[in-house]
């Protein structure tokens, strides 16, 4: 059960908000912001005053079939009535239940996505290369946009990192359940006993953060430039454009060197930076109400093993919800990752859900 004086006070900002705004006294930026929560709450007030008025519809309805006054088909119709206002009922509680749900104001912005090798040598850069291409998919798939940050090539072919910026419709509530281990089990190429061999990458999924969500005094900055390289140590570029920016008070140092421009590296690098230093302070309050972060799906701790990838079996198993798919291929491609990222969030708010019966 809800409590009903919360459902009273989305009723009452509702009806309070819609005398604000045909008012016409509202600020332009209050007008803004008040519409978004008008239109926001409006999705559910149908629901919120149909819950309010459950109890007296219900003992109306009681009464009429309690009633020995009453004749059998009128008794009938109040009990139908009644089967299908309890329903009803259950229906505007569920979605009242998931609107109460605490927001993450990170849930609407774009991602920057990093996948880094981890351990295995080789095959952790092929595997960096196998997630960046699934990701390159589901992109896709979505009619997502992304573009490519930074790049560092390993040898045999893969990547040592590589760092997308995806941008769409609340593409961090999609992607923030990336973050973590993702271990991949196969026999290497160059294996010629066939054995199955584990390695692994990490991928940290950070909100993109706007000037206006975080704020980074050039005081606080330590910028180095020094001349480009590839891999093997050969020169790229023959000037002094690879930007190296270290934010002095977190200690965050982000490096770029993919563009021959000094400055677009320089920007790039602080696209990166910035939404470093806000997860990290995200992540700094997440701690600090660490009750509420255990009761959900993990989100942000880039050590928790989250996934498995098995070729030899051909499954790929997600370790936080228990869930296999026997869709190793499928799900590489792209094309199974809705199946599993829809689960997670699933059960994400289901948990979410039990524990706000508790408060």
């Amino acid at each position: 059960m809800i409590p009903v004086k919360k459902v009273k006070l989305i009723v009452d900002t509702y009806e309070t908000l819609e005398k604000e705004l045909a008012s016409g006294s509202t600020s332009k930026k209050d007008f803004v912001k008040k519409s978004k929560e008008y239109s926001s709450i409006g999705e559910i007030i149908n629901q919120a005053k149909g819950y309010l008025s459950f109890e007296k519809e219900k003992i109306e309805l009681e009464k009429i079939i309690e009633d020995k006054k009453s004749d059998k088909e009128m008794i009938q119709l109040a009990k139908n009535e009644l089967n299908e206002l309890i329903e009803k009922n259950k229906k505007n509680e569920k979605i009242l239940r998931i609107y109460l749900l605490p927001k993450d104001e990170a849930d609407t912005k774009n991602a920057i996505l990093e996948i880094r090798a981890g351990t295995g040598g080789d095959e952790a850069g092929l595997f960096v290369a196998d997630l960046y291409k699934m990701y390159e998919k589901v992109c896709l798939n979505n009619k997502w946009s992304f573009e490519i940050i930074s790049v560092s090539k390993s040898t045999a072919g893969g990547f040592k990192e590589v760092i997308l910026l995806i941008k769409g419709n609340n593409i961090y509530s999609f992607l923030k359940y990336e973050s973590g281990v993702h271990r991949v089990q196969r026999v290497p190429k160059t294996e010629t006993q066939g054995r199955v061999h584990t390695s692994a990458a990490t991928v940290a999924v950070l909100p993109e953060a706007e000037e206006v969500d975080i704020k980074i005094q050039e005081k606080d900055l330590r910028i180095d430039v020094y001349r480009s390289t590839g891999s093997g140590g050969q020169s790229v570029n023959t000037t002094d454009s690879a930007v190296r920016i270290t934010h002095i008070p977190t200690g965050i140092v982000v490096t770029n060197q993919d563009e021959k421009s000094q400055h677009k590296n320089r920007a790039k690098g602080m696209k990166i930076l910035r939404s470093r230093v806000y997860e990290a302070e995200r992540e700094k309050k997440d701690k600090e109400r660490s009750k509420d972060r255990k009761n959900q799906i993990g989100t942000g701790d880039r050590s928790e093993r989250i996934r498995t990838y098995n070729f030899p079996q051909g499954r790929v198993t997600d370790h936080r919800i228990n869930i296999t798919l026997h869709k190793l291929e499928e799900f590489l491609g792209g094309d199974a990752f809705e199946e599993l990222n829809q689960n997670l969030r699933l059960q994400d708010q289901e948990i979410k859900l039990a524990n706000l019966g508790t408060k």
